[in-house]
């Protein structure tokens, strides 16, 4: 393979990323198939995909840096410039952002000072506006590192970037508890959750979610959202008034 315009890792990296790159290598039929995983792999080693990752991946796969970089851009889980230890992410489609996510994303760009795919100072936490992130019956959804943290409000979003700046424990809605960015992608790229209790934490989908999958089942399912008023009763058709009449 030609010489690329990248530095290559120093070669006691190289050697431990290519045995976790075999590793992931054999799961599949197809070694290009292992593209995804080990762009979180490189990702999880500089905490963004570098023009070194991308040369790490495409001569690891005999792939191009160009097969690689059209994957690397395309999906926004791969980051391509440094960011903070949290990646802190407000949902604003549509639901999200009716129910408050907008005012939450403007909330925390003002309260951290940085706007969108900025980082605080610090390098603790960077912000951005995420996609759907399949949860709208939680709406407004934040995410960090992936982890929901649901029905937010701008309070309890600064509360919680807050807490994450500060080293103080902040607990998901639902899910396994928190790691950095870095480790995130490391479990992405398809390697164990080495902490105790971690992937019995993770559970499943919450209430809300389950709610419409139980009655379509016969199964009595709980409220979970407010009470709706009673519903008008149709009473027919308006009566007719002949022109003139009051």
């Amino acid at each position: 393979m030609p010489s690329l315009p990248a530095p290559d890792y120093p070669a006691e990296v190289r050697e431990r990323l290519a045995a976790d790159a075999k590793e992931v290598i054999d799961r599949y039929p197809d070694s290009r198939s292992a593209l995804l995983p080990l762009l979180h792999l490189v990702q999880a080693e500089e905490g963004h995909v570098t023009r070194t990752g991308m040369r790490f991946c495409a001569e690891t796969l005999g792939l191009t840096i160009a097969e690689v970089t059209a994957v690397a851009t395309f999906y926004t889980m791969y980051r391509r410039e440094p960011g903070g230890e949290y990646q802190v992410g407000v949902c604003t489609n549509t639901l999200c952002a009716v129910m408050g996510g907008d005012a939450i994303f403007e909330g925390l760009r003002r309260h951290l000072g940085v706007d969108n795919g900025g980082t605080t100072p610090d390098g603790k936490v960077t912000l951005e506006h995420v996609e759907c992130n399949a949860a709208c019956d939680f709406a407004p959804v934040v995410m960090v590192n992936w982890e929901f943290f649901d029905n937010q409000t701008v309070e309890s979003a600064k509360a919680l970037v807050d807490d994450l700046r500060a080293g103080r424990p902040a607990e998901p809605t639902r899910g396994a508890p928190l790691c950095t960015f870095r480790e995130t992608s490391r479990i992405l790229a398809g390697f164990p959750d080495p902490r105790p209790g971690a992937v019995e934490a993770s559970g499943g989908a919450g209430p809300a979610s389950l709610a419409g999958l139980r009655l379509a089942k016969g199964e009595h399912a709980p409220r979970v959202g407010p009470p709706r008023s009673a519903p008008v009763q149709d009473e027919g058709p308006a009566p007719h008034h002949e022109e003139g009449e009051g």
